[in-house]
Formats: C-alpha cells, structure tokens, sequence
C-alpha cells in the first residue's frame, strides 16, 4: 500500500528528492537491486505532481562490470519506462574505493543542491515493498521532528518455507535487534538534506557509519540528549538483504561491527562532545578539515582508546552484554524462544571481540571484508511468502512534537 502524502505541488523542473547507489564489485547483485528500484511506485508519484528525482549509482573502485550493468540498466529505463520523465540517472566512477569516501563524495558533491532528502542505499540489496521508497520519503514530510526515515530490513532466508536451525537462529537475531527504537540500517534509509550535509563520514571511521550517523541525529549533533523518535520507520516498506550464513563471513562482519563501534565510541563519547558547541554544529566542516590538515588524527584517538583499554572486552560500553540487552524488546514467551539466538551471539560476540581488539591493538589498516550477493540474482521481489508476515516485527508509530 502506497501511503498518501497531500502536499501541494511547489512547481516542476527541480529536483525534490536524490537516490545515491552506492556499490563496489556487485556485478552479481546490482541488476537484481535496479530492477527492484524502477518497479518503484516513487516514480508514479513523482509524476503525479510534477516533480523529479535523480539516481546517482557511484561507483567506489570497481574492477568487475558494476559500471557497465548499471549504466546498461539506466539507459534502457530512460527510454521504456512508464514514468520516465519523473527521473534521471547517472553512474560516477570513483577511483578510490570505500564507501565512507562514496557517501561523502554523494552526500556533499554529487548530489542535487536543491534536493529536499536524500536516500542512500547499498547496491547489494532487493527494494522489497512497490511503495518503500516514497514511503520513506512521505514519513519525513508528514513527521517534521523526524530527520530520518527507514524501513525493515528482512534476510533473504526469511523467504524460504523450509529453514534450517541455523536460519532459524539469524532470523531470531535480527528479530531481537529490530525490536529496539531508533534502529538504522546502512543499507537504506532516507535522510533530509541539511542534516546529511552537516555530517561527514571521517576517512578512518571504517564500519558502523550507521551508528554514528544514528547518534548524530538523535541527539541533534551532540548537543541535546537523545531523541528516539528522530529516526521513524515508514509503514510498508522493506528491503531484502542476503544473510550471512557461513561461520568464516558471520565472524568477519562481526568483527567489522566490533570495531566499528568501537571508532563510534571513541568518536561520539569521547572525542567529539569536548569540541565547541560551534563546531558541533558545523560538524561537516570541523571533521572534514580534521581529515584534510591532520589525516592521522582519528588514528591517534583510537590508539590512545586501546592504550587504554586492557581487556578486550571493555573495547566499548556493554561490549559482550548488548545482545542481552536486546532480549529486553522481546515481550512474553518470545523471549524465552530467543534466548538460544542470545547464547550463541554472546559466544560470537566474545569471539569476535577479541577478534576487533587484537586488530586494533596491533595497529590497524582499513578492514571492509569484499562480500558477495549473488543469491540476491534470483530473488523476487513481489513475492511474499507467508513465512515473512510471520517474521515481521511490529513497530509503534511515534507522534512527533509538533515543530
């Protein structure tokens, strides 16, 4: 179901809304997520009321045929599509790799400067829902308060009728982790542009840019406390991701994730509430400047953080405890039902603590594991198995405040 957003049209030819595709080597998975994006009911909408959107596929150090797909992709939707006139899309090639440096280079150059929200997606997963991206888009104009806009992030497993214990275990994790407020996935999400535009994503912050965009815009950039309710997930909408499943890839994202928050940790609780509150507000230009005049500044931060740090399992707050602490959103009998999923995600929690710990420790390069979604070729993105409505987490609509 498409949700209704009765604005009046401001006037056609400028861009409203800017959708940047972020991708490394997915020639296996981005025709699948393209495909996805233009059965969108956004572009239908868009025409509606005259207005225009842009899709920027940027392109991070890719040596396989990403570029050539997407751009294959792009021209044949602008010639055949129903609702052309209510898109344009390019593809940029960037040299240098990582999505850090891919999302800044969208966020505060690529992009339409007159764009009233941004949506950021990764080019490894499926647009599930016909109506999530305008979904996303409406819950923002309909919720001022709110600066950020998600949608549920369903495994592709969770499709299958017949699940496997290990299966059923990833699916009860992701469960527990959606149960708590505030939660953005990395993977899609729409931003409003003048909050995208005072963040930049430091060089060295590595994993878990969620997480500090995330406390950045519900505390209104580390000058007020939290706010839960900035980041709203919009009705009826969904996007499809490949899981982990092989022991090897579950402990290297783990790792990843370890260490990411470990980097937001020192960032957002050590570091950055000690800046002037002038600069908190202009924080794109403060951490951009930092990266420029003194690259190895966030280095020396998390040195000193592991100098520190005795014990790997105080890398952050609550380190080994989180998980557990996710049971608490899970109501009744359920949570007995998840607690299996906690024990053994306190074991790989441990493991991959210690993991994270020992690379920081011993002095760190990046550490962005080059994942594959090649399952993602065959999924089909309207079909809805009985098994996901089952999967769903049900989620409590915040009023804003009025503003």
């Amino acid at each position: 179901m498409t949700q209704e957003l009765r604005i009046a049209p401001k006037g056609t030819g400028a861009i409203r809304l800017s959708i940047g595709i972020i991708v490394r080597n997915e020639q296996d998975a981005i025709g699948a997520m393209l495909e996805s994006l233009f059965r969108q009911t956004l572009f239908e909408e868009l025409t509606k009321r005259g207005w225009l959107c842009e899709i920027i596929c940027v392109a991070n150090g890719c040596t396989d045929n990403t570029v050539e797909i997407a751009q294959k992709m792009f021209q044949e939707q602008s010639a055949s599509h129903p609702f052309a006139e209510a898109f344009q899309c390019q593809v940029v090639p960037l040299a240098r790799p990582g999505k850090l440096h891919a999302w800044n280079q969208f966020v505060h150059r690529l992009s339409a400067r007159e764009a009233e929200c941004l949506i950021l997606s990764d080019g490894d997963i499926v647009v599930h829902n016909p109506a999530t991206l305008w979904n996303m888009y409406a819950t923002l104009q309909t919720n001022k308060s709110a600066s950020v806009a998600t949608d549920e992030p369903l495994k592709d497993i969770s499709f299958r009728r017949s699940k496997t214990w290990r299966e059923r275990i990833s699916l009860a994790t992701s469960r527990m982790t959606q149960s708590l407020p505030a939660q953005l996935s990395g993977q899609l999400y729409c931003i409003r542009t003048p909050v995208a535009r005072n963040i930049y994503l430091p060089r060295d912050l590595m994993a878990c840019e969620d997480g500090f965009i995330k406390t950045l815009v519900c505390t209104f950039f580390l000058t007020r406390p939290g706010v839960p309710s900035r980041v709203m997930r919009a009705a009826d909408a969904s996007h499809v991701f490949q899981a982990y499943m092989g022991l090897l890839e579950i402990l290297r994202n783990q790792k990843r994730q370890m260490i990411g928050q470990t980097i937001v940790h020192v960032l957002v609780d050590e570091y950055l509430p000690t800046l002037r509150l002038e600069e908190r507000l202009n924080l794109a230009e403060t951490l951009h400047d930092k990266d420029r005049f003194d690259p190895d500044w966030l280095r020396r931060l998390i040195r000193a953080h592991m100098q520190r740090t005795r014990h790997f399992w105080h890398l952050f707050p609550d380190a080994l405890s989180f998980r557990f602490m996710r049971l608490d959103g899970i109501k009744g009998f359920h949570k007995l039902a998840h607690l299996p999923a906690g024990i053994l995600g306190l074991g790989i929690s441990v493991f991959s603590c210690w993991l994270a710990y020992h690379f920081l420790k011993d002095g760190f390069e990046t550490y962005w594991p080059d994942t594959k979604s090649p399952r993602l070729q065959d999924f089909k993105p309207d079909a809805t198995p009985k098994e996901v409505c089952e999967l769903t987490t049900t989620v409590t609509t915040v009023t804003p405040e009025k503003v």
